[in-house]
């Protein structure tokens, strides 16, 4: 549930005031709790500006590309847990942002995008920046609406706040014309009750119990408020009564590290998948839905879930699958709970700098509490399992597959909890969609250490290369999945926007380059060379 802020502007003083349409927008999300907007405005945006200078509640961050805006937005509500503002320029700037839109819908986070829009008479011009805003917004919006006239902007404010709580959680867009934003005549919309997460019915819970006494092999596949920490702590009670315990390959945010349970993995590729699953005779599935494979391959299947393997819906994204751990152990009477993670920090790497060394580092260095946002792709891995025994922390993840989301995830995760380190694990090529978000992080003063894995390849998509039977590369295919010549240089870049930023080629160098960025505040970058 948000925390619903305390009217402290100017405007929100006095009821009376003569309101724009864009005052009684922003004013209204103000009341509701919004207290970040993410923007990149433009022309017809320039009303909304202005109201969000008198609108003191509400920090506005400007980003120079509108998928850092969208991705900060995301990190932003996974942290805070209230949905943030975007302030979008129309069509083509919905567009923009549309990848990391597309993220945060599947990573189930509350998020309201205001689009900007021509005036409504202006529309009939067909000027070279029209375009259909709902056509192209509506397949990423859990809700969508336009307030085509100033008397509506307050009501819709509200309205769309509260829906992207859900039932289920995700994006809205709320598309402000031009006329409507700059037109007195603006009412606020009220504070509005946002929805609750569903609960589990006893009927499903009681199906589970039965199904679960009948099973060899039972394992339930969880996502959402379980992989809190006090989700955490029903999931160990239920490995500890027998039951295997998995997460999605992605998910939206967990609490790890030491004293924190940890459960199993989903496998990314397919085959990995299927051979850690063989055996299991029950699949239960609480926060989240059956697990597909990424992507289709020949010869592979595409729903994870062994031959012979009953499954059994506890509920999905619009549940609160944290209670459902709880009352399905309940439920089991199952008293003890499986161990927690110790404290294990790695001896200092030596000699190669690869993923693994990376991890052992982060492992050794990074501080209690951090948040640690995972774009890293191939590199990813190795550093996830050497974290498990770290400090605790929270780890958020890249729900979507749309590359490009791990710096502004940080960025705004960094806005929401500016007293915690945040680390950002990038690939260089998933890196160089959103490198904008380094000048977001200077500007914010934001304590994000980024590390940047400097292969010189999309080496992820070799190995699909091989894996989707597409034949031997040639040299029109290996130029297509190389990002050398030239060489990306990392250092240079981010310096070039204010972040102070080193180079490692050993394991060593990065050692001690990380542990002097978790010593200091504000951003860093650390290009860590790697084999490609």
């Amino acid at each position: 549930m948000p925390s619903v802020q305390g009217a402290n502007s100017d405007m929100a003083d006095t009821e009376t005031t003569t309101m724009t349409g864009a005052d009684a927008l922003v004013s209204t999300l103000a009341d509701n709790g919004v207290t970040a907007c993410f923007a990149n405005p433009g022309t017809s945006e320039m009303h909304l500006v202005t109201a969000l200078d008198r609108e003191t509640r509400i920090k506005s961050v400007l980003c120079l590309f509108e998928g850092v805006a969208t991705g900060a937005a995301d990190g932003y509500a996974r942290i805070a847990g209230t949905p943030a503002m975007t302030l979008l320029h129309l069509g083509a700037g919905y567009l923009n942002g549309g990848a990391n839109i597309h993220n945060a819908k599947r990573a189930h986070t509350p998020m309201i995008n205001v689009i900007g829009d021509h005036a409504v008479p202006h529309r009939r011009y067909d000027a070279p920046l029209n375009s259909d805003i709902m056509g192209l917004a509506g397949p990423n919006s859990i809700w969508i609406k336009s307030a085509d006239s100033v008397e509506v902007t307050g009501k819709l404010a509200a309205e769309a706040y509260a829906a992207s709580f859900g039932p289920e959680p995700g994006p809205v867009s709320l598309i402000l014309p031009a006329d409507s934003a700059w037109t007195e005549g603006g009412k606020k919309g009220g504070k509005t009750s946002v929805p609750a997460l569903r609960q589990t019915p006893k009927a499903a819970i009681d199906a589970a119990v039965e199904a679960v006494g009948k099973a060899k092999s039972p394992l339930i596949l969880i996502n959402g408020t379980a992989l809190t920490e006090a989700g955490l702590a029903q999931a160990a009670r239920l490995k500890a009564a027998g039951i295997r315990v998995m997460t999605d390959t992605f998910y939206w945010k967990m609490r790890r590290g030491a004293g924190v349970f940890t459960p199993d993995r989903m496998q990314y590729f397919a085959e990995g998948a299927m051979a850690d699953l063989e055996g299991a005779d029950l699949m239960l599935v609480a926060g989240t839905s059956l697990p597909a494979a990424f992507f289709a391959y020949p010869g592979k299947p595409s729903l994870l879930v062994p031959e012979g393997c009953e499954t059994l819906n506890l509920g999905g994204h619009d549940t609160d699958s944290a209670t459902t751990l709880e009352i399905l152990a309940d439920a089991l009477g199952a008293k003890e709970a499986a161990a927690p993670a110790a404290l294990k920090k790695p001896d200092a790497p030596k000699g190669e700098l690869n993923a693994a060394s990376v991890g052992a580092s982060v492992a050794r260095h990074m501080p209690e509490n951090a948040i640690v946002s995972d774009d890293g792709v191939s590199n990813s891995l190795p550093v996830f399992l050497s974290t498990q025994g770290a400090e605790p922390h929270d780890w958020m993840m890249l729900t979507g597959g749309a590359i490009g989301q791990g710096l502004p995830l940080a960025l705004g995760a960094s806005v929401a909890a500016p007293d915690r380190k945040v680390i950002a694990l990038s690939g260089d090529g998933a890196g160089m969609y959103t490198n904008q978000a380094l000048w977001s992080m200077v500007r914010e003063g934001c304590d994000v250490t980024t590390i940047v894995f400097v292969n010189h390849t999309y080496r992820i998509l070799n190995i699909e290369l091989h894996r989707t039977g597409a034949g031997n590369p040639g040299p029109t295919a290996k130029d297509m999945l190389a990002i050398g010549e030239p060489d990306i240089d990392w250092v240079s870049l981010a310096q070039s926007m204010g972040v102070p930023a080193t180079a490692a080629t050993t394991a060593e160098e990065f050692d001690a380059a990380f542990e002097e960025a978790m010593k200091q505040k504000g951003p860093r970058l650390i290009a860590a060379l790697v084999p490609g």
